[in-house]
């Protein structure tokens, strides 16, 4: 089985302390050591690394199958269709990263236009497993409710479209879940807040929907 976890963080200068990435490791460290599931691959995509183009519209993508300019799109999609399961981390920002708009953006243009000419389309990406999971500046659980709204609901909503099947964990949290940050400071040297998270939490959270994805990816089998 192979699994893709998208970063969907776009701050080149967190690096390797970047919470979108921490948590994708941390999901691969649900999958290998929780689930014991040592034989899934899984790959982590950041989008900081990559260039991606809006769509234009050209609609060369549906005689192409691809985009016609933009390798670093093709990648990624062909990734995620020959995965078995995909997860996207995401943090708030107005509402999700740019890149994150953009990958979404081009996924959906060729399967609208193919479901446009045949209602009875199926895409490569149909009923593939996805789980979200979003993170922003809160420390308060009542925040999180906003985040589902801003960011969840927005990434559920494209991921509709396209026909994947966005993974739940219970009524409350049908399309993901939300982690906060521990805690929040200033820095005498920087304009950035430093953000500070309990990552033994954050992995307490996200086991549900770790779970639930890998069961739906197994039964696909």
């Amino acid at each position: 089985m192979k699994v893709i976890c998208i970063s969907a963080s776009n701050i080149k200068k967190a690096g390797k302390k970047s919470t979108s990435l921490i948590a994708c490791q941390t999901i691969e460290k649900i999958i290998k050591n929780r689930l014991k599931r040592d034989a899934v691959q899984v790959e982590i995509i950041k989008l900081v690394d990559v260039e991606l183009k809006p769509c234009t519209g050209c609609g060369q993508c549906f005689e192409k199958s691809k985009c016609t300019v933009d390798d670093d799109f093709n990648n990624i999609y062909s990734k995620i269709v020959e995965s078995d399961a995909v997860f996207i981390v995401s943090p708030h920002y107005t509402p999700i990263p740019a890149k994150l708009s953009i990958l979404l953006e081009k996924m959906e243009q060729p399967v609208f236009l193919h479901w446009f000419q045949d209602n009875s389309y199926r895409s490569k990406i149909y009923k593939k497993p996805v789980g979200i999971i979003a993170h922003g500046g809160g420390t308060e659980e009542w925040m999180l409710q906003s985040y589902k709204e801003m960011v969840l609901d927005t990434i559920a909503n494209a991921l509709h479209t396209i026909m994947m099947d966005v993974v739940g964990v219970d009524e409350k949290w049908s399309n993901g879940v939300v982690f906060p940050v521990k805690e929040v400071r200033k820095d005498k040297d920087s304009i950035f807040p430093v953000q500070l998270y309990d990552w033994a939490d954050i992995e307490n959270r996200l086991t549900p929907l770790v779970e639930k994805v890998i069961a739906k990816a197994e039964k696909r089998d």
